[in-house]
């Protein structure tokens, strides 16, 4: 697999982020991915990629830490190459309503889901554009079209996602370089599973297809949009959420 591609997955230890490690090993891709603080959840991703086929790197990363970013991709490069497939992925909550929300809610929000991506983008950007080839996929979400009570701060990250997308879409095209983002809605993971059945109940009910999707599904558009078949499509706002979004 010396002239595999290599990616690098942030927020790698579970839900989505894990699925999308194992699909583009699935798909011959070196992947590198990192994690906040969840050891087992890493370790578990890494099987899970092993078993998939692929070759694999762990690295616990702040992503909020330019610094950090910066050692992990040289980490990476100096085992594999330059990272040409990009997934920003990495995500947080921290929910309350607007009048109660505390700056650190906010920051933290912010920071990780939308400041992140302006990081690893930036690191990894150059050595796309020497390679004259890349793929860029930020994670944004069904509530950042929508919105959500409690979540202004997520709300306001994930619509941001989608502002940093078309502007990269359009600052790097010329250099075949594709950015694109996929809003997911409700999604079955370890954290929707820890909430009320009458929560879940109601926000399968919201969704036109009547069911909360799967890492997987949203890992497979993910893939797809890493791929060379998605080589003509770029500042695309993908949903992956059983049409709960539509016309958004």
């Amino acid at each position: 697999m010396s002239d595999a591609r290599v990616a690098f997955v942030t927020g790698g230890s579970r839900g989505i982020g894990r699925a999308t490690v194992a699909a583009l090993c699935a798909s011959g891709h070196r992947v590198a991915f990192c994690y906040a603080n969840d050891h087992d959840g890493a370790k578990e991703t890494q099987r899970v990629a092993e078993a998939a086929g692929g070759e694999i790197l762990a690295r616990r990363a702040d992503v909020t830490d330019v610094d950090d970013v910066d050692r992990a991709f040289g980490e990476i490069e100096a085992q594999w190459g330059p990272v040409t497939v990009l997934v920003n992925n990495a995500g947080v909550t921290r929910d309350g309503l607007l009048v109660r929300m505390s700056d650190a809610q906010w920051d933290d929000v912010l920071r990780t889901n939308l400041t992140a991506a302006f990081h690893t983008t930036r690191r990894a950007g150059p050595k796309m554009m020497r390679a004259r080839w890349g793929r860029i996929v930020n994670v944004s979400s069904v509530q950042g079209q929508l919105g959500a009570t409690g979540q202004a701060n997520y709300a306001a990250a994930k619509a941001g996602l989608l502002g940093l997308t078309r502007s990269l879409a359009r600052e790097l095209a010329p250099r075949n370089i594709t950015c694109n983002a996929v809003a997911p809605g409700p999604i079955t993971t370890a954290m929707t599973n820890d909430l009320a059945d009458e929560w879940r109940a109601q926000a399968a009910a919201a969704v036109p297809l009547g069911r909360f999707g799967t890492p997987e599904e949203v890992a497979a558009v993910i893939v797809f949009l890493c791929s060379d078949a998605a080589a003509y499509v770029t500042g695309a706002l993908v949903p992956v959420d059983g049409g709960l979004g539509m016309g958004h």
